[in-house]
């Protein structure tokens, strides 16, 4: 339904047929009383009010040929901006005219409807009905309406709609409405919706089976098995391992979202990294000697510094070691090496690789690897103490670092995970 302008008259042309109406009617006035009563004669005076006519009649006709020459100037002005303005819109934008016809769009509303073209109805280019009824809501009401629909071509997106009827001045002094469509991308605040309502019931779902089992055994020491000294010995040594889960758990939740608070925060401290692998290996030689893994270190005899926290890199050798003790084959050997490489920029980084002789990774599960509470084997992460948030740690620290990791794995021999981090100018 397309909205029709008000009619309204040029003010500059009501002013000049005014002025020529009294320049000839004082003009025929005053001719008129000199072939009267004065010298001049009636066939004098009539030529005389032609002459003064024909110079109105002049003036009138450069009027027409030069002010349609200046207006349209002005049209094509008030065009050259308004599509600029559409063009400079940080949403994808599309002007139609009264009829629907596509009049400007922007490089986002390309990407989004491939199909625009000038001059064509949008309806061609734009097919979802959330998208006409909005117009025709608009164009009813002559306010704006908003929207929000799925968009599932050529991915799934989630789109908000504003439809904006726009009064633009035109060159004969009216107004002209023309329809103003912009497209919010909802999606990002859509995923993250998601990810957050997964993330809670992910952490409740972990939490809440350790909580369980303490409280089933509680239940037990405090009924059947209350005087039961070796009932209370076994199951209290399960409690403990419950909590420390537990605990494990939440201290893992804490610092995740430490990291994602500070990760626009590039750390700047100089970190050694030699003697970090070294500490993180030592403490973790009990675990070694429990799973008769030998922890094999190759580190260069110079400092290895990059900016960093101290703390947090400590947390992504930790991780990596610690997978590798569990994961990988008992009775084996574990390797940690340090050394230098070129990062994807071609910049300078330091390699922390860890690599176990384990089973190895199957190939649809390295891209979901960091994913916040996924793992491979439920029951085996499980009963090795793991929470499933280590890798995911890993990850959103090294971002923080502005590093990577790097996964490899061949099943039946083993997997790799590297820890890069960018070198400082210095070098070592």
């Amino acid at each position: 339904m397309p909205l029709r302008p008000t009619p309204k008259f040029d003010p500059p042309l009501l002013h000049r047929l005014r002025r020529s109406a009294i320049v000839l009617f004082a003009a025929g006035i005053v001719l008129a009383a000199l072939a009267a009563f004065g010298p001049l004669s009636l066939v004098a005076a009539l030529f005389a009010f032609a002459f003064i006519a024909a110079v109105a009649l002049i003036e009138w006709r450069w009027h027409d040929v030069h002010v349609p020459m200046v207006r349209g100037t002005d049209q094509n002005l008030n065009h050259a901006v308004v599509q600029a303005i559409v063009a400079g819109m940080p949403d994808a934008a599309v002007l139609l005219d009264r009829s629907g016809r596509v009049l400007h769009f922007n490089t986002l509303a390309v990407q989004l409807a491939p199909a625009l073209r000038r001059g064509e109805p949008a309806q061609f280019a734009l097919r979802s009905p959330e998208i006409v009824e909005a117009l025709r809501e608009a164009v009813k009401n002559a306010a704006p309406s908003r929207v929000t629909f799925l968009d599932q071509l050529p991915v799934n997106r989630w789109l908000e709609l504003i439809v904006t009827p726009v009064p633009i001045p035109t060159a004969l002094g009216g107004t002209d409405h023309y329809i103003l469509m912009t497209f919010h991308d909802l999606t990002p605040l859509r995923r993250v919706e998601e990810m957050r309502a997964d993330f809670v019931a992910n952490a409740s779902h972990e939490l809440r089976t350790p909580l369980a089992a303490v409280t089933g055994f509680i239940d037990t020491l405090l009924g059947p098995a209350k005087d039961d000294p070796k009932a209370r010995e076994r199951f209290l040594g399960i409690m403990r391992a419950q909590a420390t889960r537990m605990a494990r758990l939440i201290d893992d939740l804490l610092s995740l979202s430490r990291v994602e608070l500070r990760t626009h925060l590039r750390p700047d401290t100089p970190v050694d990294l030699v003697p970090i692998i070294r500490h993180v290996t030592d403490g973790l030689e009990p675990l070694a000697k429990e799973r008769a893994v030998a922890i094999e270190l190759t580190l260069p005899e110079t400092p290895a510094v990059i900016l960093g926290d101290r703390e947090e890199v400590i947390r992504v050798v930790e991780n990596l070691v610690e997978n590798g003790l569990k994961y990988g084959s008992t009775g084996d050997r574990l390797m940690v090496t340090l050394s230098e490489g070129v990062g994807v920029s071609g910049t300078a980084e330091w390699r922390i690789a860890v690599r176990d002789f384990g089973p190895g990774i199957a190939p649809e599960h390295l891209p979901r690897l960091t994913e916040r509470f996924y793992r491979i084997n439920d029951g085996d992460s499980r009963a090795q103490g793991g929470t499933g948030l280590g890798l995911s740690l890993v990850k959103h620290i090294l971002n923080r670092h502005q590093g990577r990791l790097m996964i490899e794995s061949v099943l039946g021999k083993g997997a790799t995970f590297t820890a890069c981090f960018p070198q400082t100018n210095n070098g070592r």
